[in-house]
């Protein structure tokens, strides 16, 4: 079983990133999920966004994620969901012993974090191919250069125009694009752990 550091996005530990968690501990998988907000949780990205600018911004953000790993063993999965993915793909690009990156909704330039991806490091990224965040933000493209420089990496795209669409306590949830990127983690994770 894999053990996996999983960073929640811009509106918090909501209840659907709480049972995403639970989904994984379920399959036998150990999840660290801190929460970067200290038990804030936000009714919009807007706010959940605002509210990361006000306590120090994107930078700040990252650190505070990449501060949890500290007290962590190396080798881990690290996930996120969109604003959650800087500090995963940040700790997957530059701790050693990474045991893979699991990048939901979010990528950015591999130039971020370092001037490659780092060999032996497996990556799935998770979008819906017309969510304007993840597809005219350039998320898309950084994602299909990690994916081709990565030795095993996958990009799911998922028909809709949603960002948070595995959030099972939002709006914008779907069903059954959120039951396939389940599929997809949990056979990663299997094969990764």
């Amino acid at each position: 079983m894999a053990e996996v550091l999983l960073f929640h996005h811009a509106q918090g530990q909501t209840p659907g990133f709480h049972a995403f968690v639970d989904e994984l501990r379920r399959a036998g998988h150990t999840v660290h999920s801190p929460d970067l907000f200290e038990g804030r949780t936000f009714g919009s990205i807007d706010e959940g966004l605002a509210y990361v600018g006000e306590s120090g911004g994107f930078l700040e953000a990252i650190e505070r994620g990449v501060r949890t790993a500290d007290e962590l063993p190396s080798e881990l999965v690290y996930g996120g969901f969109s604003l959650g993915v800087l500090p995963a793909q940040k700790l997957a690009q530059t701790r050693a012993g990474a045991r893979g990156a699991l990048l939901f909704y979010s990528a950015v330039p591999i130039s971020e974090f370092g001037s490659s991806w780092p060999a032996g490091v497996p990556v799935q990224v998770h979008g819906m191919d017309a969510d304007p965040f993840f597809v005219d933000e350039g998320d898309i493209e950084a994602a299909r250069g990690i994916v081709d420089q990565a030795e095993d990496g996958e990009l799911f795209l998922y028909p809709g125009d949603q960002h948070y669409f595995a959030d099972s306590s939002l709006p914008s949830y779907d069903a059954n694009a959120t039951t396939l990127l389940t599929e997809r983690v949990l056979a990663f994770l299997e094969r990764v752990g």
